[in-house]
């Protein structure tokens, strides 16, 4: 079909002949005038209209010209670059054969992409789709959605939830979207890419049970079983002791770039102009900026992500369980602009870590899933499918620093964070004392951080009884750092971070920052329960 009509002037009877001739072959292959797919620029299909909407729509916006194959609307998918080129699909033979042939990709690289390029576009149009014709408040997904949220929430079984299907297909008016089993639902459910892994992991969190030791039985650490023991000391095998929960962040990546306006959007930095020489977004950092100059050919595709990591233990039961602990860990993209990063549908959930006691400095063990996915996506994966630019591209991304309270920090750092050298950036100088009455090490050398000539660095009474006439000492980059653990000069560092296997994390300025509205908010609190004298939440201290 003769498609140079898209590149037309939308004034020209050329483009107008176009339109109708694709509408036309729209409906003849669909079969339907009221749910087709809008190519136009602004909607580049991901909603449903009729045939005059769509009309409007190609006219005032214009067609959306890197859609070449018109596989929404009926036409098979073609993987040549010109006529002259066939490629045959019999025999088994990918229908993706000839885009590796050209980007020089494996087979497995399609492997999270289904049989179609536009699945994940397919989804999005579930979501713009009625869950039965004049229906305003639900979607076909949205629906769905609430209905598999009732599933996990009371523990249905999946022929319940079969049925439960049917009955609701029954109840609403006919041409209904409702999935007939479970197995469709979890066929759109899984396009989406919230696929995770369930990995068994020692209860004294000494190893997960993957790699070498996928088939172990017994932690070859401490010895103890894998499997959970009963009530009556009996092992229920098959019946892990302890489980994570993973989330693999790389399919969730590549469904990203497959939404157009989430593709743009990824691109926001390389875009935006910095003229009033102020830090406005992380892209202003000299972590980003080294990141750039270090590895250029990194920094020259604006796709390639910057990432953030964050983890905090919290107790779900309240105060009703202290025997249990469950410590998150999220990603948040950088590339997005400001309104968007922090957004909650952009922090990704990417390990569900458990148990009865918090991991603490064993943090790492679970951690290791997730920078095996961070090493790949620094040497690159290809074969993403960018929406907004109609390309496949090689995706690349670093992570750029950790944000967390302190105890996390040094959990996650291997920084100590308790006693007389808990300053991360003192180290051994750290100006500690420990109160004689009180019990408790206080930390009173802030003061070097003032300016020379600050009045409060002059006041004695307010603080120690002394001036402050020290300097700030220089915080030791990432290099001098994994010197000092790898040689055991370990005083002030518990262990070697897990963060040192990833090539890149020696170099960057700051490797892992503080969460200051998290530490305020604690901070504050302590402060209410010391003057209100709130049982377990008093600081009172009986100074010296």
């Amino acid at each position: 079909m003769d498609k140079s009509w898209m590149h037309s002037d939308r004034r020209s009877k050329a483009y107008e002949f176009g339109v109708e001739a694709f509408l036309n072959f729209a409906v003849e292959n669909l079969l339907t005038t009221t749910h087709i797919r809008c190519p136009c620029v602004k909607c580049v299909n991901l909603k449903l209209f009729g045939v005059g909407i769509i009309r409007d729509h190609v006219y005032f916006n214009g067609i959306d010209q890197s859609y070449k194959n018109w596989t929404f609307h009926g036409e098979p998918w073609e993987a040549t670059t010109n006529a002259s080129r066939n490629v045959e699909e019999d025999d088994g033979h990918s229908r993706y054969s000839f885009v590796s042939e050209e980007i020089d990709m494996d087979d497995n690289d399609f492997g999270d992409f289904g049989s179609d390029p536009y699945e994940f576009a397919n989804v999005i149009g579930d979501g713009d789709q009625p869950v039965y014709p004049g229906c305003r408040k639900y979607t076909k997904l949205s629906a769905l959605v609430k209905l598999y949220n009732l599933k996990a929430k009371h523990g249905m079984s999946d022929v319940c939830f079969t049925e439960l299907l049917i009955l609701q297909g029954d109840l609403l008016p006919e041409g209904n979207t409702i999935p007939t089993s479970m197995y469709e639902a979890k066929k759109t459910l899984c396009a989406l890419g919230l696929s995770y892994e369930k990995m068994h992991a020692c209860p004294n969190d000494c190893i997960l049970y993957r790699k070498e030791y996928e088939d172990s039985t017994n932690c070859p650490t401490c010895g103890i079983s894998r499997w959970k023991e009963g009530k009556d000391s009996i092992l229920k095998e098959g019946v892990p002791a302890k489980v994570v929960w993973y989330f693999p962040p790389i399919p969730r990546f590549k469904r990203m770039f497959q939404s157009h306006e989430t593709a743009k959007s990824l691109t926001w930095h390389a875009a935006r102009k910095s003229i009033d020489g102020q830090m406005s977004h992380p892209a202003d950092s000299p972590s980003w900026k080294l990141l750039d100059d270090k590895w250029p050919e990194f920094g020259n595709e604006p796709r390639n992500l910057r990432l953030a990591l964050s983890s905090d233990g919290f107790n779900p039961h309240s105060s009703l369980s202290s025997r249990y602990s469950c410590w998150p860990v999220i990603l948040v993209t950088y590339n997005l602009p400001p309104w968007l990063c922090m957004k909650r549908k952009f922090m990704m959930l990417t390990l569900l870590i458990s148990g009865p006691k918090q991991p603490g400095n064993d943090i790492d063990v679970y951690l290791e899933p997730l920078i095996d996915d961070l090493k790949s996506l620094w040497v690159g994966i290809r074969g993403v499918y960018d929406a907004h630019n109609g390309e496949y591209f090689t995706l690349r991304a670093a992570l750029m620093w950790t944000i967390n309270d302190f105890p996390a920090y040094g959990n996650l750092s291997g920084c100590v964070v308790k006693g007389y050298k808990a300053c991360p950036i003192c180290g051994d100088d750290t100006p500690s004392h420990r109160l004689k009455n009180g019990h408790k090490i206080c930390y009173i050398g802030h003061r070097k951080w003032l300016p020379i000539n600050h009045p409060y660095r002059r006041q004695r009474a307010a603080f120690n009884g002394k001036p402050e006439y020290g300097i700030p000492p220089e915080p030791l980059t990432g290099e001098e750092v994994l010197h000092m653990v790898e040689n055991g000069d370990r005083v002030c560092w518990k262990k070697k971070s897990i963060f040192f296997d990833l090539e890149y994390w020696k170099y960057l300025p700051v490797r892992h920052a503080l969460d200051v509205m998290h530490i305020e908010k604690n901070v504050c609190d302590s402060i209410i329960g010391t003057l209100l004298e709130i049982p377990g939440k008093n600081k009172r201290l009986l100074l010296d």
